[in-house]
């Protein structure tokens, strides 16, 4: 674990100051005479549905979760992702395709993404039998998101890719967490970084906080960080998003007061999370069980299993959770309980225990 946290923050050290040649340079957000209005939307407005046309949520009981075996006190996986690139200059580098093939796997194994906010909060309505997966990106990069003359998100960026395979398998929720820095999506001028963001968010994507200039910030005093905290805040806020609900740290480091990146202030201006995530490398345990820790939740480098990743990162991982289904969040799909098996029923923390619905 330690040597696989060192050669992680080494690889992202490097990735922060390799240049990114044969890139296509950020694209302007198309709007149809009204600022605030983007045109063309990815995906079209809900049609409103007559209550009585609607079916019956789902109230799990005992007999239902045993027959979806239903365990929400397993284990999810956290995806991170860095840059999307055709061709790696990072180890941490995918490339569309690799991202699209894990992306498809994990429709094809029944993941469900959610966004980290929903995660941290324990907001976890996704159909019985399925798993939560929560894709999240770092550091706001250019290949995250784009539009095209059409309004479109670009192909091979993130959400492009996400759509391509929510369409394909129209099980898989297309959301993601994105953590920005002071220049979101590698876009240029304040207009543009906002109608970014609001395209975003007003699908059901997050975007929240990666600090202001990507520091290591356990070199930093309490006032430096929260001011790297509270410029993104302002940002995001002056964009009509936010305050941010999670915290992304860079390189995963957390500084020596952990209290530090949990709440405060900065002139005048207040911040506070309710989930603080790490770069590690393993899924992240329930919200709902006593060992999970809002303050360091572990994510899984999206990779394959060579060198240091060949028990570290997403393939080995999601290989893993394959074989072991009894160690995996699965749903009941009923938000309101915490289906599990009797033996678990010590596990779940003392104020979700009320909800506890064992077989």
């Amino acid at each position: 674990m330690v040597a696989n946290a060192v050669v992680l923050v080494v690889a992202i050290g490097v990735l922060l100051i390799l240049p990114t040649p044969g890139e296509p340079p950020a694209r302007n957000i198309s709007t149809s005479g009204d600022p605030g209005v983007v045109k063309g939307p990815a995906t079209p407005p809900k049609a409103e549905l007559p209550s009585a046309g609607l079916p019956e949520p789902i109230v799990a009981t005992p007999e239902f979760a045993r027959q979806v075996k239903a365990n929400e006190a397993g284990m999810v996986p956290v995806l991170m992702y860095h840059r999307i690139m055709k061709k790696r200059l990072a180890s941490i580098d995918r490339t569309p395709d690799q991202v699209r093939g894990e992306m498809e796997k994990l429709a094809r194994d029944g993941y469900v993404p959610i966004t980290a906010r929903e995660f941290a909060a324990g907001r976890i309505d996704i159909p019985a039998g399925k798993h939560p997966v929560v894709l999240t990106f770092d550091d706001g990069h250019a290949s995250h998101f784009a539009l095209d003359d059409a309004g479109m998100p670009v192909k091979d960026t993130a959400v492009g890719i996400i759509y391509q395979v929510a369409q394909k398998y129209p099980d898989f929720r297309p959301v993601a967490t994105f953590w920005v820095n002071r220049q979101p999506f590698g876009l240029q001028s304040r207009a543009d970084q906002a109608r970014a963001v609001q395209w975003l968010t007003s699908r059901g994507f997050e975007v929240a906080n990666h600090t202001w200039s990507h520091p290591y910030l356990p070199g930093l005093s309490r006032k430096r960080i929260a001011e790297q905290l509270v410029r993104v805040e302002r940002m995001l806020g002056a964009f009509g998003s936010g305050p941010s609900e999670t915290l992304a740290l860079p390189f995963g480091a957390m500084p020596r007061a952990r209290s530090t990146v949990q709440r405060g202030k900065w002139d005048g201006t207040p911040f506070a999370f309710k989930g603080v995530f790490l770069a590690g490398a393993q899924p992240s345990v329930s919200p709902f069980t006593e060992d999970y820790d809002w303050r360091s939740i572990q994510r899984i480098q999206s990779n394959g299993k060579k060198g240091e990743c060949r028990k570290w990162c997403s393939q080995y991982w999601l290989e893993w959770l394959n074989k072991h289904p009894d160690q995996r969040y699965t749903a009941d799909g009923d938000p309101e309980r915490i289906s599990i098996p009797g033996k678990l029923r010590g596990n779940i923390s003392s104020k979700r225990r009320q909800q506890v619905n064992a077989y």
